[in-house]
């Protein structure tokens, strides 16, 4: 297994297990939804729909995200990691998919988003089959790892951009769900094959086998007593929020700024996450890993909101031209890709390690699913104001995210870092659970 010095490249080819399986079939996002993404806003305006529904569609669907990631530590624990990911992948992405592919009004994107908010399930389970058998000093690399082919997935865009250019908007968009359909299908079969269950996770199904959902649920109270003890779980929590608010509003309403407030034609959309992500991933193999050598975040999660926030700073500024796009508004787009591109990356990468890092090794689903619960019931409101905000100016969504970024920034800055910031090797290794952390008391 390879040491903390050695590059992100020489980890991605050393890991073994779960971890391997979990991290070299993430890039198949990129040929399934990572194409159909920077069109769905655009999408949902061609078919009529207004920018307070599709802002009202972002709440509902983070609802719903809320009700299933309340369930999915429970869920998680009583079918395993493995096959949990693998049937509730199959509901929230192969089943909306063939739902968008053939929408027609509001209705069919509410049903979707409802069904759709199963991925936080899957969110869970899939965070514990990546990192719970793996070494507590690679998980930082490891996520850095999943974020890489994340980013990497945007160099397919050109083929959503040439579907859009030949064909048109709404008939390239049902194929490119279609297409999602296929691969995501594809994608949930490989992992299923060549990942196993996890130590912990055979430990938590025989702890819950034969108890009912209902009175697993119940422990949940004696769980969040755990999760508040834990040293910087509050602190990753916040961090968590205001990264899930602001990731919202701009994952909903960056592209509809660009494309109906600056002119930029909608075959164009693609490219720009496109040159994020791959920014982005340079920057993962550069500047992150230095930033990152140690535990000590506190200086990389100050610059991350910094940089993020002076890109959304900068996306608002951008003067509005009389008709399309002008060279001078394709420069400063540029600008605001750089800055989203380091502070986005770093900032989505630290907030789910900081979470990884600080949970109780013997409650990690249960744990991982509250506070994923309690982070998205402060950021679901956020997309129905960013809607409510973009219907009177497409800018005024990021002036929203901006004042997000300068709090979290605040917090950042006065907040006390949790007192386990130190060198990964020096992270004890998760063991089996105590008899009270198994029964969640």
């Amino acid at each position: 297994m390879p040491r903390s010095h050695e590059s992100l490249w020489s980890t991605a080819v050393h890991l073994r297990g779960n971890p391997r399986a979990a991290v070299w079939t993430e890039p198949m996002w990129g040929l399934s939804m990572a194409l159909v993404l920077p069109y769905a806003s655009v999408y949902m305006l061609a078919l009529g729909l207004r920018d307070q529904q599709i802002g009202l569609l972002a709440t509902v669907g983070i609802l719903s995200q809320t009700v299933f990631g309340l369930l999915g530590g429970v869920i998680t624990d009583k079918l395993g990691r493995r096959t949990t990911t693998a049937v509730f992948d199959l509901v929230a992405w192969s089943v909306p998919c063939l739902v968008w592919a053939v929408a027609q009004n509001f209705w069919y994107f509410l049903g979707a988003s409802l069904v759709n908010g199963a991925w936080q399930v899957t969110q869970n389970s899939w965070d514990c089959l990546l990192v719970e058998d793996a070494e507590p000093r690679l998980i930082t690399r490891i996520y850095s790892l999943v974020r890489v082919a994340a980013d990497l997935s945007a160099l397919f865009a050109p083929v959503a951009a040439v579907l859009v250019a030949q064909f048109g908007l709404v008939p390239a968009v049902r194929v490119l769900y279609l297409n999602a359909f296929v691969v995501m299908t594809a994608k949930v079969w490989i992992l299923y094959r060549y990942s196993t269950e996890t130590a912990m996770g055979r430990r938590r199904m025989a702890a819950t086998a034969g108890r009912s959902m209902w009175s697993l649920l119940r422990e949940y109270r004696g769980v969040w007593g755990l999760a508040r003890r834990t040293p910087g779980t509050l602190y990753a929590l916040a961090v968590m929020a205001v990264v899930g608010a602001v990731a919202l509003v701009t994952g909903t309403f960056w592209q509809i700024a660009v494309s109906q407030r600056l002119g930029v034609p909608d075959a164009l959309l693609p490219f720009f996450p496109m040159v994020r992500s791959i920014l982005s991933v340079l920057f993962f193999f550069t500047v992150i890993p230095r930033l990152t050598a140690t535990l000590h975040l506190r200086r990389p999660t100050r610059w991350g909101f910094v940089a993020y926030l002076a890109g959304q700073l900068v996306l608002v500024a951008i003067p509005v031209p009389l008709g399309a796009a002008e060279p001078t508004t394709y420069l400063l787009l540029g600008v605001t890709l750089v800055l989203d591109g380091f502070g986005g990356g770093i900032l989505a990468m630290l907030a789910e390690s900081l979470v990884a890092l600080h949970v109780d090794a013997g409650e990690r689903s249960r744990v991982m699913a509250l506070q994923r619960t309690a982070v998205m019931l402060v950021t679901a409101p956020f997309g129905w104001i960013a809607g409510w905000l973009s219907g009177m100016d497409r800018s005024w969504p990021f002036l929203l995210t901006s004042g997000l970024l300068v709090l979290g920034l605040l917090l950042t800055t006065r907040a006390p870092m949790p007192p386990a910031q130190r060198d990964p090797a020096d992270l004890p290794v998760p063991g089996p659970p105590g008899p009270d952390t198994a029964r969640g008391i």
